[in-house]
């Protein structure tokens, strides 16, 4: 889509330097619908031991596209921290500053748009044993807690909105188990580029590339079509070259291989994949957390520690492990 806002009043936002951030929990699960029409279907996902359950309301899923809401509530909490501010669950909001961050439009049609996603998130219920930094809940929740208008235009339009977020994304964000976007992710038409943007994001990161199984890639997206059709349609990705940050390539096996744009300026040296022992054993020294996201994490802390050359990088990567708890 075009940049709808290029000259940049998105920063009349109350939190000035709010850089879209992203939650690696919703990155890394299906919670959102990738269908242009209401999904009422419930959805029942497990992967590696965490179980997702997703319960819609009558107004269907919440969608990828709704979740520009969250990413633009975390946005705004994660640079409140950073800038040494109070933050809570109740975010104050102006529906215009929203729209503009998000790359939407700003006629009457968005704000009625804008309301209709807030009812989805709100209406989407999750249960899950997924965890948000330190916290787990096997209880069920909202994407969103509540939402309320509190002021309307002369002609009705949302002008501001207060939002409650839900314990579990409230306390992902307290533990900085997020993820920065590319602004660019706002001008994503389609849903499934979208989500393979964020499982590039989580899984790639600061790391040369990334392989991933077709198979494995249509099930972490969360699409509905048959795998013949998500084959097609990532095909159809790779030959537009239109994600941010990330290149797409089809190999031989029903591999896709994500490589980032830009090779990283600090140097040519890379550690190699882990095997799939210390990542077993990682599971046992952090239980409930993505070792994927940690070892994301541990590859650019190496990196911005000036890359040390290690003889033993599974015995790194577990000795970080332990001397982070």
């Amino acid at each position: 889509m075009p940049d709808r806002h290029p000259t940049a009043d998105f920063f009349v936002c109350d939190v000035f330097d709010a850089v879209p951030k992203d939650d690696m929990g919703t990155m890394e699960h299906p919670l959102f619908s990738l269908s242009t029409r209401p999904d009422r279907r419930i959805l029942t996902y497990e992967h590696n031991g965490t179980e997702v359950q997703v319960t819609p309301s009558v107004k269907g899923r919440a969608t990828i596209h709704d979740k520009d809401i969250l990413i633009y509530c975390i946005s705004q909490l994660m640079a409140a921290l950073n800038a040494g501010r109070a933050v809570g669950r109740v975010l104050h909001l102006k529906a215009y500053d929203l729209l503009v961050a998000t790359n939407r439009d700003t006629s009457g049609d968005s704000y009625a748009r804008l309301r209709e996603a807030f009812e989805r998130l709100a209406g989407t219920r999750i249960t899950t044993n997924l965890a948000a930094g330190d916290y787990e809940t096997t209880s069920g929740f909202g994407l969103i807690e509540s939402w309320e208008i509190v002021r309307r235009s002369r002609g009705g339009r949302m002008v501001s909105v207060v939002v409650t977020l839900s314990e579990w994304i409230y306390q992902a964000v307290l533990a900085k188990s997020v993820l920065t976007l590319n602004r660019d992710y706002f001008r994503l038409r389609k849903p499934i580029e979208r989500r393979v943007y964020e499982l590039a994001r989580k899984h790639c990161g600061r790391q040369p590339e990334w392989r991933v199984g077709l198979p494995t890639l249509h099930k972490k997206a969360g699409s509905t079509a048959p795998l013949r059709v998500f084959r097609a349609a990532v095909r159809r990705m790779i030959e537009e070259n239109g994600l941010p940050d990330y290149l797409l390539a089809e190999e031989e096996g029903d591999l896709i291989r994500i490589t980032r744009r830009r090779a990283d300026p600090r140097g040519a040296v890379q550690i190699p994949p882990l095997d799939p022992e210390v990542l077993d054993e990682a599971r046992t020294l952090a239980p409930g957390e993505d070792v994927y996201a940690l070892e994301a994490q541990w590859r650019a802390w190496w990196a911005d520690s000036g890359r040390k050359r290690l003889s033993n990088p599974g015995r790194a990567f577990l000795g970080w492990l332990k001397a982070r708890r």
